[in-house]
Order: structure tokens, then C-alpha cells, then sequence
């Protein structure tokens, strides 16, 4: 029998101290064997699960036990493992509790796949959390979970969520862009000291058929000529909005026609002053 053979042998019975040992061994062969250690407790798993080396046959082995499965500790452990395999995770991400598939969202080292499996996961329960789980949420959730805080409506969760500094303005916009938005919101928004100085958030608010006209007409002398332009293509608003777009865009032309009326005037002065004092200087 070969050192690494006796290794193994040994790894299926050692206990106490010696098991602790066996912990940090170098060969996922005697990994392995260990796994089948009857004295291998929940505790030790953890022990064996915190090392970032282990080698992804040992987390596989972990992940299709039936009898380490049940414990909680061990599916998170190995849902966070920076080495899990894809399958694995992504079987035991919906085992996880609420603020685990928040941790697990915002972790840097997380794959971008999984992060947002757990987001859809955290969407899907918010219609059963209770009103302090969605403030939480609204405060220290991802931004895709945020905004899907956000249509709902609650005053008090949409006001903290608009506050989330991982709310991005892609999030928002998707949000203003959606159908049957509560006005609650797009006011809210349309009042956020924040976000109503976004120019696409603007925009947005503009389209929106829940913002208010008071609010629209605010907006409309921030917007470019092209976008109201745009706007005002006949089927993009209500008919009501569009003969507003239609008047500010006439208004910026007539502007801009006495601009350049005045710009001309002003070039005509500068050029009859020029002629006076060159033929003034010939005179003299």
C-alpha cells in the first residue's frame, strides 16, 4: 500500500485532534476518503468547507450527499465557495435565505450568472416580506431588487429606495419606462432632488402618461428640439401633450430665428464700425 493509499485509509477513520489535521490535507484524494469519516461533524465540514483551495471534486462530493445537505451551514458554504462548480450553485441558491441571496448578490467575487439568479430569487419573494424586510431591502439591496421595490408603490419604500446608492439610472428609467406605473412614483421621482436632474429621467417623465401636465410642461424647456420633435410624432403622447410639444418646438424656432436675426444686426453693426474707422484712418 502507497503513502497516499495509507493516507486514505487513515483519513476514513481518524477522530478528534487528528481529524482537525486532516483538514488541511493536500490530496483531494484523502479529502475524499475523509468525507466518508462517520466522525466528520458538521463542525469539521465547516472547518474543511472555509478553505478557498479545495479542490471542486471535493465541493461535488459535499453537494450530492443527502446527509450534509441537511444541514443549512453546508449549503451556504458551499454556495459561496469561490470554487463551487456552476450546477452546484445554482441548484442551492433558492435554498437560501432572504439576506444570504442579498450577501451572495452583492459579493464581488460572485459570477455574474448566479448574481443574478439571486436577484430573480429575491424578486420573486417580495410580494410575501413583510414591510421592515422591504425597507431593508430598499436600503441595502442590488439595484435590479431596488427597482422592482420601486413599482410597487409603497410611498415609504420607494422613498428609501430612491435613496440606494446602487440604484443606477438604468433601473430607474426601466421603471418609468413600464406601463400602469402607480403616479405615486413617477411624482416621487419627478420630485427627487436626485433624479429629476437626470436628463433621460426627464425624458422619461415626459413619455410617462402618469406624469402630471403641470410637471410635463416644466420639464419641456430643459428638453432638446430633436427630442421634442421626437415626442411629438403623432401616436408617442396624447394628443393633449402633443400640442404643447408642438408649440415649444415652434417657440425655440421663432427664438432661434430672431437670435440669428439679432446675431445678423449685430455682425452688420460691427462691420459698418470697422469701414468708418478704416475710412476715418485713410482721411487722416
Amino acid at each position: 500500500m502507497n503513502p497516499i493509499e495509507q493516507q486514505r485509509e487513515r483519513a476514513r477513520h481518524v477522530s478528534g485532534e487528528e481529524l482537525k489535521s486532516f483538514l488541511y490535507h493536500p490530496s483531494a484524494d484523502v479529502l475524499l476518503s475523509l468525507l466518508e469519516n462517520p466522525a466528520l461533524d458538521e463542525t469539521s465540514l465547516g472547518l474543511l468547507l472555509a478553505r478557498k483551495d479545495l479542490p471542486s471534486e471535493v465541493l461535488e462530493r459535499v453537494a450530492v450527499s443527502k446527509a450534509f445537505l441537511k444541514s443549512y451551514a453546508v449549503k451556504k458554504a458551499l454556495v459561496f465557495h469561490p470554487r463551487a462548480p456552476r450546477l452546484v450553485g445554482l441548484r442551492l441558491l433558492r435554498d437560501l435565505y432572504l439576506m444570504d441571496l442579498v450577501q451572495y448578490s452583492l459579493a464581488p467575487g460572485s459570477p455574474a450568472e448566479l448574481k443574478r439568479h439571486a436577484e430573480e430569487y429575491i424578486i420573486a419573494r417580495l410580494p410575501q416580506l413583510p414591510l421592515g424586510q422591504r425597507i431593508t431591502l430598499a436600503r441595502r439591496g442590488p439595484g435590479r431588487v431596488v427597482g422592482a421595490l420601486i413599482v410597487t408603490g409603497h410611498k415609504q419604500v420607494v422613498e428609501i429606495a430612491l435613496g440606494n446608492p446602487r440604484l443606477t439610472e438604468a433601473q430607474v428609467l426601466k421603471v418609468l419606462w413600464r406601463e400602469k406605473l402607480p403616479q405615486s412614483v413617477v411624482l416621487t421621482v419627478a420630485n427627487h432632488r436626485k433624479w429629476s436632474q437626470y436628463y433621460n429621467v426627464r425624458l422619461a417623465l415626459v413619455r410617462n402618461a402618469a406624469t402630471p401636465l403641470s410637471l410635463v410642461l416644466n420639464f419641456l424647456p430643459q428638453l432638446t428640439v430633436d427630442d421634442l420633435r421626437e415626442l411629438a410624432a403623432p401616436g408617442v403622447v396624447p394628443e393633449n401633450l402633443r400640442k404643447y410639444l408642438l408649440a415649444e418646438v415652434h417657440r425655440r424656432m421663432q427664438t432661434s430665428k430672431k437670435n440669428e436675426k439679432r446675431g445678423e444686426a449685430a455682425r452688420a453693426e460691427d462691420s459698418l464700425a470697422k469701414t468708418q474707422d478704416q475710412e476715418g484712418s485713410e482721411e487722416e
